[in-house]
């Protein structure tokens, strides 16, 4: 009887776990994160608060794991930074996806929420930045060390500051709303870092 039921409640749990998070996610797009509550979150769910309580401490806590188990879909639905041989297409590529994602309101909305309580938590700030900005910066490292060793770029190129010319600006604009977030912008600055990155 036990080991039929052990996958049951396994299931409810993860069941209960993507309710959670898919709550939180709603909630706060909804009415926005000063505003959610454990309580919002648990009747959205519909879980009870100890469930919630069992899993964890905080709603940025819940926040953070609904926003990283959404990045990480958009991630999977994606896939790995191209290399076709065209440096300058597979990154207007990747950039344009990324300007996708940040400007969906589903995904936009919670991610700065969650940015803003990452800057009053450093502790939270650091988790963020180890799950949600070194995994892509690490694909794109990829991309920019084979193109170096194509020698599509200057072998005194260090890939990880290439990577951050690009990453930077398109964070910066996003972060501050300098106007639309726009595949024209990004564009442009691969155009822009191209010249700069190019064989000597």
């Amino acid at each position: 009887m036990s080991s039929h039921r052990a996958p049951e409640t396994a299931h409810r749990s993860r069941r209960a776990h993507r309710a959670i998070l898919g709550a939180t996610l709603e909630l706060v797009h909804e009415v926005g994160y000063p505003r959610v509550t454990i309580e919002g979150v648990a009747a959205r769910a519909g879980v009870g608060k100890q469930t919630i309580y069992r899993r964890w401490p905080s709603k940025a806590a819940i926040l953070r794991d609904a926003v990283v188990s959404l990045t990480e879909d958009i991630a999977r639905a994606g896939g790995a930074v191209r290399d076709t041989g065209d440096l300058e297409a597979d990154l207007k590529a990747v950039l344009r996806s990324a300007v996708d994602t940040m400007t969906d309101p589903g995904y936009d909305v919670p991610a700065r929420a969650l940015v803003a309580a990452g800057i009053a938590d450093p502790a939270l700030g650091k988790e963020l930045t180890a799950r949600l900005v070194e995994p892509p910066l690490r694909l794109c490292l990829e991309r920019l060390g084979s193109a170096r060793g194509a020698g599509q770029i200057a072998q005194d190129v260090d890939p990880r500051i290439a990577v951050l010319m690009l990453a930077g600006p398109v964070a910066q604009h996003w972060l501050m709303g300098d106007g639309p977030l726009t595949h024209e912008y990004t564009d442009a600055l691969v155009d822009l870092a191209l010249r700069g990155l190019a064989p000597r």
